[in-house]
């Protein structure tokens, strides 16, 4: 009770008494300065209060100088604020945590809230420090509504806000002979640009590169015309932009723009086209996930430093329509293109350049942007701990019907399907897992930093994972980018699944035409655009992506502001609902073996497979190495131990006892983690997240090993450069061989000994 009085009493202290201190104008020589001036009152010598120094006159008309200052009537409102201030200090004082601080600052504007209102349309506030300079315009006296209204509306400037909401768009300009930049050339879709662009400008001469590969470079130096220096103009398709950013690159170029030519993307006569003023999107990050924390996650509350991934390009790219396309093409001079680098923008053939000058200009704007990703689950009853996994990419650039909403509705449906099926009964023996991934269109950035962020227990919990990105690109032909571990288990659910074309047929008889093999027809390596190729090259586990696409064109509408459900709808000719049954029922079928057999359907035999098929390539070398005191017989060595545990682990499993759960149990595990077994444990995931052997990127791969090997022929040299993640050097170099050779031994020779078992059973000479 005492400290309450003492506040009270400390309040009464404060509330307005008859010595005030006010401020007025003083006129003559002082005139601007603002002179302190005493009132003392006859009623004693307690506290004055001092308020914000502030000149206060009443409403006005504009233009109009008023005479004496009318004062306040602060008394009445410091009473009325007493209450409050007692209140407020309650809070501040006796409070124990700054949670105070809120409820003390609302008192605070409840006391004063429109105490101030008498002030009117004219009001000074000085500023307590001294030390600011005046402008040239400013008034040396008050400054009236007028005078503020009048300096508002001049500093207001509209170029300003039309510069802002622009935000500096991207652009391209002729260059006159002379250097200087001229006309610009609009760019008829100027809100499509490159993600993980390079900003910038740069000037150069045009030169044509076909889809920009490194066999079109190639291509371009055999016939007289060098690529470095100059932009690049290079058509979309076939490979991915990030692709042709980092060749073009590694070739010296300075700039890339990528253009649809109708040739790859135009229909026929009764199916729809793409505008040839619409551009198509595309990032040009060459890997998965956020560029800016490269095999760690950028969760929020992460603390890691921002390292940009090796995988950013250093030139800037531009996507440019057909119609611009057509211009610059016309532009050009030098040699023809060959025949198979023709297009159909022109009515003559197409030239290689160069041509004249050109200056780009990209502005791209790096934002940091949340990301959500939905999880749903179903939980096994035997193996809980073991999960399948089903995704599909929930944002797109556009409408996005082919490249999110088709995906994304086949996976609802799913999750209804098999709740029913719960409902009904159905115990999983592993649990399910149903993402929906945001970030697809940056680079599978949901999904890749959701297994960065749970990269050291996916390997031991994901069976496999089934993406549904891109499943309806069209009807006609029907390829499934998958681990080779899936293979045997694709083609068994193909031949239970109907046609969506033809009636009596089961999608496999559409799939594969007569003598032809049907793997070849329909199996695709994972390619760096699926979020299913990060799952295995990055984490090891299993994946596959399964697509309908058009029998000899892409769809066009791909990444654009065209990808709209009337588009695909009349792309498929009404049979849209038909394609996308079947994609879920086969994916059904697989959900259900995955998660429901009593023993994995994983062949962990097909790798032996993929090495044998290498063997053949590798074998041209022999001679060349064995001239230079070297071999590949550690790799060959490595393959036979592989096959042999592969088998030892078949002859185990079909002579043991199906009912023992504990023995079932063992086998599972081991055999859901071969993939992981592939991915090299002696480089850093940091520097190079795609460990694996045969799917990943760096030297560890081997694929750089045959490039490398490639190196040994005169010719080889420009033909080994940028096939697996690495630029030609001067030449074979036999550390660098030695080094490939271990890695890539080792990492196939761990492999066999993981499938072999435990370490007592497993008969090898080192």
């Amino acid at each position: 009770m005492e400290r309450l009085r003492g506040l009270l009493q400390r309040a009464q202290q404060w509330s307005p008494q008859p010595s005030q201190t006010i401020y007025k104008r003083v006129e003559g020589p002082s005139q601007g300065r603002l002179e302190e001036e005493e009132e003392d009152r006859e009623e004693g010598t307690q506290l004055p209060i001092h308020f914000c120094p502030m000149e206060l006159r009443g409403p006005e008309s504009l233009g109009s100088r008023p005479g004496l200052p009318v004062l306040i009537p602060w008394a009445e409102a410091g009473r009325r604020a007493a209450p409050y201030l007692v209140l407020m200090a309650l809070l501040i004082f006796t409070g124990e945590s700054s949670s105070c601080h809120l409820p003390a600052f609302l008192l605070g504007y409840v006391a004063f809230r429109g105490s101030c209102q008498a002030c009117g349309d004219s009001v000074l506030v000085v500023s307590e420090d001294g030390s600011y300079e005046l402008g040239p315009d400013s008034h040396q006296g008050t400054l009236y509504w007028s005078d503020l209204q009048a300096m508002f509306l001049r500093l207001l400037r509209k170029g300003h806000l039309g510069d802002t909401i622009r935000e500096h768009p991207n652009i391209l300009h002729w260059v006159d002979e002379a250097g200087k930049i001229g006309e610009e050339l609009r760019l008829e879709d100027p809100d499509v640009y490159c993600p993980y662009s390079a900003t910038g400008n740069v000037t150069g001469s045009l030169v044509y590169a076909h889809y920009g590969r490194p066999e079109d470079l190639r291509d371009l130096r055999a016939r007289g015309v060098e690529p470095a220096g100059h932009l690049l103009l290079v058509r979309a398709g076939v490979t991915s932009f990030a692709q042709k950013v980092a060749s073009a690159q590694d070739s010296g170029a300075r700039g890339v723009l990528i253009y649809p030519d109708p040739a790859d993307f135009s229909q026929g006569p009764h199916k729809p086209d793409l505008s040839r003023h619409r551009a198509v999107y595309g990032h040009v990050h060459l890997g998965t996930g956020d560029p800016y924390t490269p095999g760690f996650p950028s969760f929020n509350q992460t603390q890691f430093p921002p390292v940009a991934s090796s995988g950013l390009p250093s030139i800037p790219a531009q996507p440019i329509s057909a119609d611009i396309a057509g211009l610059l093409l016309r532009k050009l001079k030098g040699p023809v293109a060959p025949q198979e680098w023709q297009g159909d923008l022109l009515s003559f053939p197409y030239h290689l350049g160069p041509g004249p000058d050109l200056y780009l200009e990209v502005n791209n704007h790096r934002v940091s942007t949340p990301i959500r990703n939905i999880f749903g689950c179903i939980e096994g009853v035997a193996e809980p701990d073991h999960y399948v996994v089903i995704g599909a990419q929930r944002d797109a650039w556009g409408p996005g019907a082919a490249k999110s909403a088709v995906g994304t509705a086949i996976l609802l449906e799913l999750v209804r399907t098999f709740s029913s099926m719960v409902s009904n009964g159905f115990r999983p023996r592993r649990s399910l897992l149903f993402i929906s991934w945001d970030g697809g269109d940056f680079g599978s950035v949901g999904s890749t930093e959701w297994l960065e962020g749970y990269l050291s227990i996916l390997h031991l919990k994901a069976v496999a994972y089934v993406s549904l990105d891109n499943a309806v690109l069209g009807d006609d032909k029907f390829h499934a980018k998958t681990s080779p571990l899936l293979i045997n288990l694709i083609e068994n659910l193909l031949k239970q699944v109907d046609s969506p074309n033809h009636s009596g047929q089961t999608l496999f008889e559409q799939v594969t035409p007569a003598n032809t093999s049907w793997d070849a027809e329909v199996i695709k390596p994972l390619s760096m655009d699926s979020s299913a190729y990060s799952f295995t090259a990055f984490a090891g586990v299993p994946a596959v992506e399964f697509s309908f696409t058009e029998d000899d064109q892409a769809y066009p509408f791909l990444h654009t502001k065209e990808d709209t459900y009337e588009n695909l709808h009349k792309m498929l000719r009404g049979r849209l609902p038909a394609v996308a049954q079947a994609v879920a029922q086969l994916v059904g079928l697989l959900l259900i073996r995955l998660s429901h057999d009593h023993l994995l359907p994983l062949d962990f035999g097909r790798y032996g497979d993929v090495v044998l098929r290498h063997m053949g390539t590798l074998n041209e070398f022999s001679a060349d190495l064995k001239a230079r005191g070297l071999t590949l017989q550690w790799v060959y060595s490595a393959r036979g131990d592989y096959m042999r545990a592969a088998e030892k682990l078949r002859k185990e499993i079909y002579s043991s006892e199906e009912s023992d759960e504990r023995l079932t149990r063992m086998y599972n595990v081991r055999i859901m983690r071969v993939e992981f077994y592939f991915l090299s444990q002696y480089v850093s995931p940091a520097d190079f997240p795609f460990r694996h052997i045969f799917l990943g990127r760096g030297d560890h791969t081997l694929g750089a090993l045959l490039e490398h090997l490639r190196l040994l022929r005169p010719d080889g040299a420009e033909a080994a450069a940028g096939a697996s993640g690495w630029a030609a050097g001067p030449g074979f170099q036999e550390s660098r061989f030695r080094r490939q050779l271990a890695l890539l031994t080792w990492t196939l020779q761990g492999a066999a000994n993981a499938l072999g078992g435990d370490v007592w059973n497993i008969d090898n000479n080192f």
